[in-house]
Formats: C-alpha cells, structure tokens, sequence
C-alpha cells in the first residue's frame, strides 16, 4: 500500500483518490472548498484540513489543481509537513515555462519531482483509464507503478528530467488536438443548424466514414441534445489554449486553430456557459 495526498478533488481529483483507495491505497484528501472532498470519506479518504495535514507522511504528492500558481501555493502551504525522499507528481496541466518552477520548489525541499499531466476527462477518470504524460528519474517510476496504475490505463514514459517538462509539452500538443476538434464539430452542426437543416443530418454524413470517431460521436451529440454536463469545462478548455498559445509562440510556432478556438471559448464563457462542458462552444456559434 501506497500513502497517497491529493490536493485537488474537483472532477478529475476526486476521481483518481476514489480509484487510489479502490486499489487499497491509502488516501488523504484535500480541496480549497472542503465539501468537495469531504464526500470522499464515504469512500475511506482520511479528508485534511489543511494541505500540510494531508501530505504529512505521504510517500507520493498528487497535485491536481487549476493551475501553476495554484499549485505552487498549496505545496507552499504544505511546506512545513513536506520531508525529504517524498514524490511529488504534478498532475495537473500548467504552461511549458512553470514546471521549472514548480521542479526547483521540490528540489529545494528534497523532494522527487515528476512531471505527469493526464490525458482524458471525467469518464475515464471515473474508470481509471487516463493516460499519464510522466517525466522522471527511474527510480521514482517503480514507487509510482501502482499509483498510476491505480488511477491511468497507460502510462507514457519520456524523459528522466522532471524539470525539463516533456510531460507538459507532451499534454498541451494532444490536448490542443482535443480542444480544435471539438470547435471544429461545434461549428460544423452550428453551419448546419444555421442553413436551415436538421443538425442531426451531419451525423448521417459523417457515422461510420473516415472522418468518423468516438469523439465526433460524443461531442456531437452533447450538441445535438442541448446536454453540456461538465466533463471538462468551457472554462479549463480556454485556460488551456492561452498555455497553448504561450508555448508555442515561445517555440516560434503559429497555432491559428487553437487561437481561434479560444476565442470561441471566451464568447462562451461571456454568454454565461463557462462552467459546462466545452461542448458548449457550441452556443458560442450563436447570439445568446
């Protein structure tokens, strides 16, 4: 068994402790709003009160939070429970230029950094099937085995320098591919609503051809059913094209696709949908 901390248990966290504690690990639990980690006690999360109680005596630290500044701040707060030799597994998506940050901020408390984003959304965090974008040295791959096999269905081994962010790049280059897909579909049923058509035409059009995918399939009909449940939210999607954007300009490369899907996102949010899934991009097509 594994004593694992997880500061962040919106969707994804919530999901990857509950799969922790499936497996027999053990979790302690902890969320800036506490009521959403305290449901996870039902489950045999020991629920912390602060970030430092819940890392005290954990040999892994899962940080699934919004962001970079974010998550520097909570490990700040656990400063003073943090011990030398613990594992430090960033999981949540931050920019290109952060992970050095957030690599030195381990070091200097002796901590093993690693960096591993996830790739996927709510269901296949619920199912434990993420896949794990991981940097880090060899000898925290064996102590991390049964924590991401707990929580991923694949784990993705690049590099052995945490700091150097390959797990990062790694995240944002198939996310932006999840994030364009998405606008493109949004736009496609909207064009087709708009021509004054059935938008459930296109589905015909496009079922069981070659531009077909299980993820045309889903987004498609979230769309066509007017159901935005968040699975991974207007609002992360377009946090996530702005670290896209200063990633690849810092690369010297255009993502026009990816800004432009932004764009898409912020007029969602502004029409009051930035809380659903990005599916909802889809209403972005439209006057509110």
């Amino acid at each position: 068994m594994t004593q694992v901390a997880v500061l962040g248990t919106g969707i994804m966290g919530a999901a990857m402790a509950r799969n922790l504690l499936r497996k027999g690990h053990g979790v302690a639990a902890w969320n800036r709003t506490a009521a959403r980690a305290e449901p996870l006690a039902a489950d045999g999360a020991a629920v912390a009160a602060s970030p430092a109680e819940a890392v005290r005596g954990a040999d892994v630290v899962i940080t699934m939070l919004n962001d970079a500044e974010t998550a520097l701040e909570v490990m700040e707060d656990a400063g003073p429970a943090l011990s030398a030799g613990q594992i430090w597994a960033q999981m949540g998506t931050v920019g290109v230029a952060d992970v050095p940050r957030l690599a030195r901020f381990a070091a200097g408390h002796g901590l093993t950094f690693v960096d591993s984003p996830v790739q996927g959304t709510k269901q296949p965090a619920e199912q434990g099937r993420l896949i794990i974008l991981a940097a880090g040295p060899q000898d925290a791959r064996k102590a991390l085995e049964p924590v991401f096999g707990a929580v991923g269905g694949k784990t993705v081994w690049l590099d052995e320098d945490g700091a150097g962010g390959a797990g990062t790049r790694l995240k944002l280059a198939a996310v932006s591919y999840a994030i364009s897909l998405t606008s493109v579909v949004a736009e496609s049923v909207a064009l087709a609503k708009g021509l004054g058509l059935d938008p459930s035409l296109l589905g015909e059009v496009l079922t069981g051809g070659p531009l077909d995918s299980p993820y045309l399939q889903a987004k498609m009909k979230a769309m066509l059913d007017g159901d935005f449940e968040p699975s991974f939210a207007v609002r992360n999607a377009e946090k996530n094209t702005r670290l896209i954007h200063d990633s690849a300009e810092a690369a010297g490369v255009r993502v026009d696709v990816n800004d432009a899907a932004g764009e898409r996102f912020r007029r969602a949010i502004e029409q009051g949908h930035g809380d659903e899934d990005m599916a909802a991009t889809y209403r972005a097509s439209f006057a509110d």
